[in-house]
């Protein structure tokens, strides 16, 4: 086994580490760590991020479930426009992108490229909502009404960025069930975790016909990234949200840039 081969499965613990403190970042880790460390080909890499996130966010809702830390009201309105729009963009969207897009007369991005731009320029985003977020545990105001039009357009969007990215969107996620649903920032994670996880998994399942799986890779990568989301899980009770959240929007944002200067300057 390699050294980047080494990385890549021990990079699979933080994944799971990652969704159980903070109810997201599983996808913005999982597809680098594919397709640069274990040289996994990126419109691949999608469908084995979507395995791998879903899978894992699946067995990490079961602990917030059982402590009553799920609002399966708002997972509903979030989850069904987000459920259509996953199945349109792996199904309709995806196969549409051409093998080669062509920017100028002289320039052209391949389809891998551009979808790990498109990746980065959405990381970099999340990235700033989180570092200036200084009072997401604070957020939740239940005497407000849940705006429950605006958690359904923002899972619909998520659904887009699922299908299209393998990312289950708990980036995006939480921000909407913080802001717009009003939830305390622990139920938001346990909520997010039970989106991520069906979101994820119906989104892989659609497009399961056009990939060739290696299932004992599959299997071995997510049982490791339920190994650290089990440590992650555990943690939460110890470390402040807010702390987590602005520390791991660094993390993303140097991740996003890095992924940005790959792909334009260095990718063949």
């Amino acid at each position: 086994m390699s050294s980047s081969q080494i990385a890549g499965f021990g990079a699979s613990v933080l994944i799971g580490v990652s969704l159980g403190l903070i109810g997201g970042g599983g996808s913005i880790l999982t597809l680098p760590v594919l397709v640069y460390l274990l040289h996994i080909n990126p419109i691949l890499s999608t469908a084995y991020s979507l395995f791998i996130v879903g899978s894992t966010s699946l067995i990490g809702s079961i602990n917030y479930i059982r402590r009553n830390l799920v609002n399966y009201s708002v997972a509903l309105s979030f989850a069904l426009p987000s459920f259509i729009t996953v199945i349109i963009a792996r199904r309709l969207l995806l196969p549409q992108i051409p093998e080669s897009i062509q920017l100028t007369s002289t320039t052209h991005l391949s389809k891998d490229v551009a979808l790990m731009l498109v990746f980065a320029l959405i990381m970099l985003v999340a990235a700033f909502a989180m570092i200036r977020e200084h009072n997401a545990d604070s957020n939740s105001e239940p005497e407000k009404r849940v705006s429950y039009t605006l958690v359904s357009l923002d899972g619909a969007l998520v659904g887009i960025v699922t299908g299209l990215l393998g990312a289950g969107g708990g980036f995006l996620i939480i921000p909407a069930l913080v802001i717009f649903a009003r939830l305390p920032m622990k139920q938001a994670v346990g909520t997010s975790l039970l989106i991520i996880a069906i979101n994820s998994l119906i989104g892989f399942a659609s497009g399961l016909e056009h990939y060739v799986m290696d299932w004992a890779f599959l299997l071995k990568f997510t049982t490791l990234a339920v190994i650290g989301i089990s440590i992650g899980t555990w943690a939460t009770r110890y470390i402040a949200g807010a702390i987590l959240k602005r520390a791991f929007g660094w993390f993303v944002l140097l991740l996003g840039l890095y992924i940005m200067s790959h792909e334009l300057f260095f990718s063949s």
